[in-house]
């Protein structure tokens, strides 16, 4: 069922969207297998699902079977959205945004199958380039607790070129466009030895958000592109 809601969204997204993505670093056999972590970065709008559009059939079938999926309690308690939100993954888990038992329950829903789906941002970004509260953009510390958990495998990075020229957060959407994504992919182990090369678990943690604050504003498609799609 949730992989047949994936592939209905897929095939809609692309009748109704043209994609630009591209790799970044060095790509390796089989690039879209293997994966235990999706860091999805620039996080700015609930249509995101639409890149579903730009990636291969059997990376669908990984998420609808094994996909552990974090997901603010604002967003599946949505009439619709919320509803479609549900079906996005084999495990969507419900937070608070706090580290609380609704965290833990995500952690402890990873298994050696899993490959775990997260927007390490915690929020979205609005049309200003700010979150909801008037503050920049950065990633938080939840992602360095996945990481742990997961141990090894791969993680692919997504720089998303952002999506507030096909939807601002509370406006109607528009459609034809161009969507833009950038890929990377990071070894999980060797990730973790080098970010925990200074320092112990609070140093890692700090290492993880500002290394992926670094990459996201070095590699995210730049907002001329956006701007202009």
């Amino acid at each position: 069922m949730v992989f047949s809601m994936l592939t209905a969204l897929k095939v809609v997204s692309r009748i109704f969207f043209r994609y630009d993505i591209s790799w970044v670093g060095d790509v390796p056999p089989d690039p879209w297998g293997q994966h235990r972590l999706v860091s999805f970065l620039n996080h700015t709008s609930l249509f995101e699902p639409v890149f579903l559009g730009g990636v291969p059939n059997n990376f669908v079938w990984r998420l609808a079977a094994h996909g552990v999926v974090p997901a603010a309690e604002k967003t599946t308690g949505r009439p619709l959205v919320g509803i479609i939100f549900k079906f996005v993954a084999h495990h969507v888990v419900a937070i608070t945004r706090e580290r609380d038992h609704t965290w833990f329950q995500v952690l402890n829903s990873i298994d050696p199958k899993s490959m775990v789906i997260i927007a390490p941002e915690g929020r979205m970004k609005r049309a200003n380039g700010l979150d909801v509260h008037g503050n920049p953009m950065s990633v938080r510390g939840g992602i360095a607790d996945i990481l742990l958990a997961v141990k090894e495998g791969r993680m692919l990075i997504a720089y998303s070129g952002g999506l507030h020229h096909v939807q601002v957060p509370g406006k109607l959407p528009r459609a034809f466009k161009t969507v833009r994504l950038r890929l990377e992919i990071v070894d999980i182990a060797t990730y973790i030895a080098d970010m925990q090369r200074n320092g112990g678990a609070d140093q890692f943690k700090k290492n993880v958000m500002q290394d992926l604050d670094r990459r996201r504003d070095f590699y995210c498609p730049n907002e001329v592109l956006r701007k202009t799609a």
